[in-house]
Order: C-alpha cells, then sequence, then structure tokens
C-alpha cells in the first residue's frame, strides 16, 4: 500500500510512504500495489490515545455526571454502571463504538483501562475478549488494561492472569502488534497496596506494561486522609514508581514530585479532555516533558469526556499548556499523541512514520475552507478545525477508514447495535 501526493509529512518533508507485505513501512517511495491519493493532505502516524476507559461509550453526559467532584461522579457511574448490567454483551457494544469513533477521528490504537467487573463476569476473560473481538472487526489496536477498583485483591491479580494467558499467551503484546495486555489499579483511592504488590506480580511474571492513575484531586485527597501521605510517595513505596509504569492525569504534582518522575523513569499520560471540564486540575505537561518524562496523551472515558477526539483533546492540550508552565508548540503536542503515547505502552514500533515502525497512518485533507490561509499544515491540524476527520487511515498497511469512511464495519450499524442494547436495558 502506497501513499502518495501528501503535501507533508510529519517530521519530514513532503515524501511517499510506501508499506510492506507485513504492514511495517518499507520506505519512503512508492513501491507498487494499492495506492491512496493523499493529495492535499498531512500524513502523520496513527495517533495513539494512551487512557480511555471504552465502556463508558454507553454512559455518555448522564445526569449528574458533568462538572462534579470526582467523589460525587464515581457512585453515580457505579450506580449507572449497575442499572445496565456490564457483560461481554456491552463490553462489545461499547468497544465497538468507542473503537469505531476513534479510528473516524484518527486513532488506530487504544488502550482501555477497564475497572468494572461484577462477580458475574468470573475470570474477565470473556469481557477481555469481547473488547479485543471489537478491536478486531474493527481493524483497531488494542491495549487491555485489566483494571481493579476496590477489587478482591487476590481475584484481581488471579483475573489479570487468566485474560493475559488467553489474549496474549506468549508475553504482553501479539506477533503483529494489535492486542496487548497490562494491568493498572485504578489509584491509591481505590486500591491497596496489596492490590499493587500482586499485580506486579502478575506483570513481571507475564511480561506485562503497568499502568495507574494519580493525583487527580480524589487521590490527593483520599491519600492523605487514609495513609497522610501523596499518592506518588505510596506509588513508590509500593514499587510503582518505575521505567514500566505510566501514570494517568497527574493534576496535583509538586516541582519536587516532577523530579522524583523523572528520575524514577516513569512514563506520563494527559487527558485535559476529561480533566479541565471536570474541574479535577491540569498536568503541568511542559514541566514533565522538559524534565525527560515522556509524555503521552489520552481521552478517558465518555463518563468525563464525552468524545474519544484524541486531536481535539491534543488542540485543548496545546491551548491550556501556558496556564501551567510555558506554550506548547502544535508539533511538540501532536508527538504526545503519538510517539509519547506509544512509548509509554512501551511500544517504539507505534507512533512514528519510519522504516521497520507498524505502518498505522493517517491522512488529514488540509485543502479544505477550514485550512485556507494556514501557513502551518502540520500546526493548522490543531490550530484549525478541531472537529476534524481524517480522509484515509491505514493500520498496519491496511485500510479501515477511506475517503472519510469506515471500511470494516457500517458506523451506522456500530452505533444502532448499541443504542438499542441499551435501550432494551434501561
Amino acid at each position: 500500500m502506497d501513499v502518495t501526493g501528501a503535501v507533508a509529512v510529519l517530521g519530514s518533508t513532503s515524501r511517499e510512504v510506501s508499506c510492506d507485505d507485513d504492514g511495517l513501512v518499507a520506505g519512503f517511495a512508492a513501491v507498487g500495489g494499492e495506492v491512496l491519493d493523499a493529495t492535499g493532505c498531512v500524513v502523520t502516524p496513527g495517533l495513539v490515545n494512551a487512557h480511555h476507559h471504552l465502556l463508558q461509550t454507553a454512559f455518555r453526559t448522564l445526569p449528574g455526571t458533568r462538572g462534579v467532584p470526582m467523589a460525587q461522579w464515581l457512585p453515580t457511574m457505579a450506580a449507572a454502571y449497575g442499572a445496565v448490567g456490564v457483560d461481554p454483551e456491552l463490553a462489545h457494544a461499547a468497544a465497538s463504538a468507542g473503537l469505531a469513533e476513534a479510528l473516524l477521528c484518527g486513532v488506530t490504537t487504544v488502550a482501555d483501562h477497564h475497572l468494572t467487573w461484577p462477580a458475574s463476569t468470573g475470570d474477565g476473560v470473556a469481557i477481555a475478549s469481547a473488547v479485543a473481538t471489537a478491536a478486531r472487526e474493527l481493524g483497531a489496536r488494542l491495549v487491555f488494561v485489566r483494571g481493579s477498583a476496590r477489587d478482591d485483591a487476590a481475584g484481581a491479580a488471579a483475573s489479570a492472569d487468566a485474560v493475559a494467558a488467553a489474549l496474549v499467551p506468549h508475553g504482553g503484546v501479539t506477533a503483529d502488534g494489535t492486542l496487548q495486555v497490562a494491568v493498572g489499579p485504578a489509584g491509591v483511592h481505590s486500591d491497596g497496596p496489596d492490590t499493587f504488590r500482586l499485580m506486579a506480580e502478575v506483570a513481571a511474571a507475564r511480561g506485562l506494561r503497568r499502568r495507574t492513575q494519580a493525583n487527580e484531586q480524589v487521590d490527593v485527597d483520599i491519600a492523605a486522609q487514609r495513609y497522610g501521605r501523596r499518592p506518588l510517595e505510596l506509588l513508590d513505596e509500593w514499587g510503582w514508581l518505575a521505567p514500566d509504569v505510566t501514570l494517568a492525569h497527574l493534576c496535583g504534582v509538586t516541582d519536587a514530585e516532577v523530579a522524583r518522575l523523572a528520575a524514577a523513569g516513569v512514563s506520563a499520560t494527559h487527558a485535559p479532555g476529561c480533566d479541565l471540564p471536570m474541574g479535577w486540575g491540569i498536568a503541568p505537561v511542559a514541566a514533565l516533558a522538559d524534565a525527560g518524562v515522556p509524555v503521552g496523551l489520552g481521552t478517558s472515558g465518555g463518563g468525563s469526556n464525552d468524545a474519544g477526539h484524541l486531536l481535539a483533546d491534543a488542540r485543548l492540550a496545546m491551548q491550556v499548556a501556558p496556564l501551567v508552565g510555558r506554550v506548547l508548540s502544535a508539533e511538540e503536542v501532536l508527538g504526545f499523541a503519538t510517539r509519547g503515547s506509544a512509548d509509554g505502552l512501551g511500544r517504539p514500533d507505534l507512533g512514528r512514520l519510519e522504516v521497520g515502525a507498524r505502518a498505522d497512518l493517517v491522512c488529514w485533507d488540509v485543502s479544505g475552507v477550514a485550512d485556507a490561509g494556514v501557513a502551518d499544515p502540520v500546526a493548522g491540524l490543531l490550530w484549525a478545525s478541531p472537529g476534524r476527520r481524517p480522509k484515509h487511515v491505514v493500520v498496519g498497511g491496511r485500510v479501515v477508514v477511506r475517503d472519510g469512511r469506515l471500511v470494516t464495519r457500517d458506523e451506522a450499524d456500530v452505533a444502532a447495535d448499541l443504542r438499542r442494547l441499551l435501550a432494551a436495558r434501561r
């Protein structure tokens, strides 16, 4: 598959991109095969959403969940889950809608931090498999994070081991790179030291990355009330400040804590589209990046960010950065949404347009009126037309969005499936 006629390629001059039969970038000159016309387009690596909760795609704009304290938001969301019933059927329908939305927004990889495990779901393999099936059907890459939120520590760890054994039996990532498993307690506000310890043991045994959430308001408050400590102090004590760990949110961190994170080699994931509108804080991402912390970008879930549009959230991150540090350039923030997110997943094969990387790329049409007068078309991706959809999306050399339309499933069918299920259960 070749992409020809692009006006610019992020990180390079205008070039043509070719992909080999294994879905890797083969070079920057056309070599034959199927050709996508990218005339008038900027070509970027596939965006990588490093922090999502795909289940929440089924629970957007619920009454009582907008702009409220997290201590109020959490039980409201839990009640909504209980009323509908979380099972493999809902997990598949919600993930299908969330992943279809992602692809149609230029996101080729989604890290799904799944935190809701009713007792009826058993070892969790059916839930995880349902989400993985949705990704496979649509042609998206998935990182399934077996999370925990106040679950029994031993049970959560056993489930994480079972999920990894079922989905990625030969290591943390499948050979084609389409499916990855990680572990992730929700945070010190929800899970205690036993959960973090046992999840870490599963990760070490199975070769999995570790992820958790830290330093949103509720996390800081509960850590102080319950332990008399700061969240990052606890994570350090519990062995969760390490190079295989990524921390999402990090809204309330001090300069000393930024230095501590950098020294530990952890990665960060910024989720401004969740944290800002909910009033939960703003991560000082410029300070983190300047200290050497790899920074990625995520949307978080539909319960707090009603959209899965990572490019729009990248724009928001760029706009608010001066409030908590310095100005960030558009290309720097696009780097967060691509290679930064990929690095936090331990995936140097993603988020790049390089020979040998996975051939995940997005063609963004910049020839329309929204981009008229734009001097820098790469910067214009963020500054102009924040709700833009890509023209073409390619995952592993396979076209999954062509001329703005989903190729792998009918978009209307995906939406109708979720609507019918929710109507039947509510």
